[in-house]
């Protein structure tokens, strides 16, 4: 099985050296007290849930930097039962405890990504929707690599990465420019034709715009209930051989309005309930007394 980790550029090595240099800028006192000691650390998944495990490739190379090993117990993206012993990590003492925290902290936000990811896929699929689920890019200013990951391994569709992996006309391009059909105009000039162009539009009208203006997704913003159901399956029907397009549904989606959003009427159903204010994972490292001989 081909694993997550492949998909990263070998540039966001350089994240961890950051992250490691952000929780240790100059002395680091503890480590002066525990020295170089070789020690073996349980890392345990805590908390008060079924979890996904993300974040494997993150926490290796944080301990890669400090010359540390991990010897995971699990894979990534299986879920486990707390109190589960997900890892060992062998090294010296002072060194395994600079990357506790950072490893820890990098943990718990992205396996709570991916389970809540995980959760919102299930809930909509047991809801019989057959689209896709996707993130946004409301993620943390540094860190979307990281927020990112968490949902592809939670499996769900992570959206465009950044403003250059697609082009998304909202509503302050469109007043901007004066139109919908003059916005994707000016989009498709420079944009070419390797990009996908997502329009936002809130009313049929606009979409129907967007649709012949050329959109390859129509975003029907904060429409929901039997608006959304109606306006979806006229679009469908009406520009049927047409036009080749999917819809896309967001705005204000959180799981208790999920039934109502997830309709295969729609292709897609966007939403940063599954990483912004996502309850993390609790992970903890104990480092292991030594056994004494005799």
């Amino acid at each position: 099985m081909t694993e997550y980790a492949h998909l990263l550029p070998n540039s966001w090595k350089n994240a961890v050296n950051a992250w490691l240099a952000e929780d240790a800028p100059s002395f680091d006192w503890g480590g002066y007290v525990v020295g170089e000691a070789p020690r073996e650390a349980f890392l345990l998944g805590k908390g008060k849930q079924t979890a996904v495990l993300a974040g494997v490739p993150f926490v290796d190379e944080i301990f890669a930097q400090l010359d540390c090993q991990v010897e995971w117990h699990m894979k990534e993206g299986d879920t486990f039962q707390p109190v589960k012993h997900v890892a060992t990590v062998r090294g010296k003492a002072r060194l395994l405890l600079l990357g506790e925290r950072v490893a820890l902290n990098l943990l718990a936000r992205c396996s709570g990504i991916a389970t809540r990811s995980r959760q919102f896929k299930d809930a909509a699929q047991g809801y019989g929707f057959k689209g896709l689920i996707a993130g946004t890019r409301k993620t943390t200013p540094g860190f979307r690599l990281v927020e990112k990951y968490g949902m592809l391994v939670g499996g769900i569709d992570s959206h465009r990465y950044d403003l250059s992996s697609m082009i998304m006309l909202k509503d302050n391009h469109i007043w901007s420019s004066g139109s919908i059909t003059t916005a994707i105009k000016q989009a498709r000039e420079v944009g070419g034709f390797s990009l996908l162009l997502d329009v936002e539009v809130t009313s049929e009208v606009e979409a129907d715009e967007a649709i012949d203006a050329g959109a390859d997704v129509i975003m029907l913003d904060n429409m929901e209930g039997d608006v959304l159901v109606s306006t979806a399956a006229r679009l469908k029907e009406r520009w049927n051989g047409k036009r080749k397009f999917l819809i896309e549904t967001s705005g204000g989606i959180e799981e208790k309005n999920l039934k109502d959003r997830a309709i295969n009427e729609v292709d897609i159903l966007s939403t940063s309930a599954v990483h912004q204010s996502v309850q993390h994972i609790d992970f903890s490292l104990k480092v292991q007394i030594p056994k004494k001989n005799g």
